[in-house]
């Protein structure tokens, strides 16, 4: 994918550890299953990428500087900081779209998630919506929910493989480009600057675009295994 891509380079790592061997049964047809969402999603309906980054910190970073025998002084951040708390972000990625609705919880419990899907039914309502979730334990065994939503369907990850769902791709650039190395004073604050950075990156958002177009076969201890 362009943009934050999922790099062949780490396919063939994943494909070539005993795990993914192990299960290339079941691997095969969720792989299929998720890429074609990506590169052939159904007509009139919604695809999303669904997840959270739990525990982002609110650290408050000391500043100082350090003074150079000719006079000059280098200013920066130490290594030490205040914690104010942390905040759970969960997001959903609009695959069409690249565009992101986010909400911020304490916990990250079936019930903050359910809660988080129910605002994003809300968010598209009368549509038929294909959610692309990780196999983390609160995002299955959900089905009273979703015979109450009929027109949502869940789709999951190959295990160990949370990183082919693209709203991991976004965290990614979240953290490199809004979170890291930054301070802040309150929990609070914490929460505005990303939720200023979601909206500041909706209004330039573009979709990710899968780029992989040669199917290869690679040879791991005498097996063949397709590669994306």
């Amino acid at each position: 994918m362009s943009g934050g891509s999922c790099a062949a380079t780490r396919l063939t790592w994943w494909l070539a550890s005993p795990g993914a061997r192990a299960t290339t049964r079941t691997l095969r047809p969720k792989r299929a299953d998720v890429v074609g969402l990506y590169v052939a999603p159904p007509a009139k309906a919604i695809v999303l990428c669904v997840d959270e980054k739990p525990s982002i910190q609110a650290l408050e970073r000391a500043q100082g500087y350090l003074k150079l025998p000719n006079g000059r002084a280098l200013t920066g951040q130490s290594h030490d900081y205040k914690r104010h708390g942390t905040t759970t972000l969960f997001a959903a990625l609009e695959v069409a779209t690249g565009k992101i609705i986010a909400t911020h919880s304490k916990r990250r419990r079936r019930v903050e998630f359910l809660d988080f899907m129910n605002s994003v039914t809300a968010a598209f309502p009368n549509r038929k919506l294909h959610v692309i979730l990780d196999n983390l334990n609160t995002h299955k065994k959900n089905e009273d929910w979703l015979k109450a939503h009929p027109n949502v369907q869940f789709h999951f990850t190959p295990t160990s493989a949370s990183w082919l769902n693209q709203v991991e791709v976004w965290f990614s650039i979240l953290q490199g480009q809004s979170l890291s190395g930054t301070s802040f004073t309150s929990l609070k604050q914490l929460q505005e600057h990303i939720d200023a950075y979601v909206n500041a990156y909706n209004d330039r958002a573009e979709p990710f675009v899968w780029t992989k177009k040669k199917v290869r076969q690679r040879r791991f201890k005498g097996r063949r295994i397709t590669q994306l």
